[in-house]
Formats: C-alpha cells, sequence, structure tokens
C-alpha cells in the first residue's frame, strides 16, 4: 500500500506529514481495527480526518497515543483511568501526582486480592488434608462427599456466596 501524503499549513511554511489507513496503523501498534474505531467512539483517540471516499486518514500522532494507551493497559489501568490522564494532559496539566495515585490504588487491590487468594489456599490446604484422612469406605451417602458436607457441619461454616434468609 502507498503511504498517502498531505501538504500542512503551520503558519510559517509547508511540512509533509504521512497518513496512514486504519489497517497500517494496527499492524504498527498491535490493536485491532475494531479496537482502534472503538477507542475514537468512546474518545480515548481523535477522531481522524477523512478522506472523501469517507477513509480514515491517521497521523503518527494516533500511532503515539495508541502506545500510550497500550502501555497504560499493561500497567493494569482502566481504559477510564486511561481517559483522566489524557484529558488532564489536554488541559495542560501535569499526570505523574495523579498517574502514581491511580498505580498506588492497583497495588493496594492487588495485595487485597492476593491476601483473599492466601485465606483461600489456607482453607482449601485443610480441607485437601482432611480429604486425605478420610477412608472411602466410610462414605455412604450416595448424594455427597464426605469430605465436603463433614467438613461443612463440623465448622459450622456455610456455602460461600449463599446466604440464608431472614425474616
Amino acid at each position: 500500500m502507498t503511504p498517502l501524503y498531505t501538504f500542512q499549513w503551520t503558519g510559517r511554511s509547508r511540512g509533509i506529514i504521512r497518513l496512514m489507513r486504519i489497517g497500517e496503523v494496527a499492524n504498527r501498534t498491535g490493536f485491532t481495527t475494531k479496537t482502534i474505531r472503538y477507542y475514537e467512539d468512546i474518545g480515548l483517540l481523535p477522531q481522524p480526518m477523512r478522506q472523501a471516499n469517507g477513509y480514515r486518514d491517521y497521523g503518527e500522532d494516533a500511532v503515539g497515543r495508541l502506545g500510550f494507551i497500550a502501555d497504560a493497559r499493561a500497567a493494569g489501568l482502566t481504559l477510564k483511568e486511561i481517559t483522566t490522564i489524557l484529558e488532564l494532559r489536554s488541559h495542560g496539566e501535569s499526570t505523574c501526582r495523579h498517574v502514581l495515585g491511580l498505580l498506588e490504588d492497583h497495588l493496594a487491590d492487588l495485595d487485597r486480592r492476593i491476601a483473599g487468594l492466601r485465606q483461600a489456599r489456607n482453607d482449601l490446604g485443610k480441607l485437601t488434608a482432611r480429604a486425605q484422612s478420610l477412608d472411602p469406605a466410610d462414605c455412604r451417602d450416595p448424594i455427597r462427599c464426605q469430605t465436603i458436607s463433614a467438613s461443612d457441619r463440623q465448622s459450622g461454616s456455610r456455602r460461600p456466596g449463599f446466604r440464608e434468609h431472614q425474616h
């Protein structure tokens, strides 16, 4: 595909700007054309210039912005959070403290999830140890496994995700 070129009047001089179609931008950034269009629709990526036939024309700035979006997503930021960063930037504001706050929030969330996973692993380890100590010949209930039902009765615990009905 032959790249498109156009002249842009910058006030004092003319410069040549290389324009790309959406497929080339997709190839260069690793995003699909569908994702690029979606980012345009939600305002994460500015609407590109259009040719008379409706084809989108993108400049290098779109490739750079998509690179930033990819990096921010890899760091765990949501599209909404990325939007706030880009909005601050567009108003000429520094984003460093804002980004630091977002990253600290994500780190704290990750620590909470790790603690929950450790607790779940501990609980599963206890259940597994119990299962290993039971004799399968003692299992007489045709509906339930003795490992799980017996451990529920002994600990008095309820099944996760279920609540008793209260009046």
